[in-house]
């Protein structure tokens, strides 16, 4: 159990604590509860295939990309960039 608690804890210092400067307690719950909304839903999972946990499943390929935008999100603070089609 040491192991997977070890690598979470690495993961989150690389993706996140390394890159901003945690101003208090309440600041760093802030910028965790943001980073576990990202990486329970957006992140891409190696066992499903790149895919994130919530993608049902392969999107569909695109041949004109005119007709499809793309929505970038910023989280937090600009630090990871998640992407979602546009309707």
């Amino acid at each position: 159990m040491n192991t997977h608690c070890e690598r979470v804890i690495g993961t989150i210092r690389r993706e996140v604590l390394d890159h901003i400067l945690i101003t208090g307690e309440s600041h760093a719950r802030q910028v965790l509860k943001t980073y576990e909304a990202h990486y329970n839903r957006h992140r891409p999972r190696q066992a499903r295939d790149q895919l994130p946990p919530e993608a049902r499943e392969d999107p569909a390929p695109v041949h004109d990309l005119d007709t499809r935008r793309l929505l970038r999100t910023r989280i937090p603070g600009g630090l990871i960039n998640e992407y979602r089609h546009t309707a």
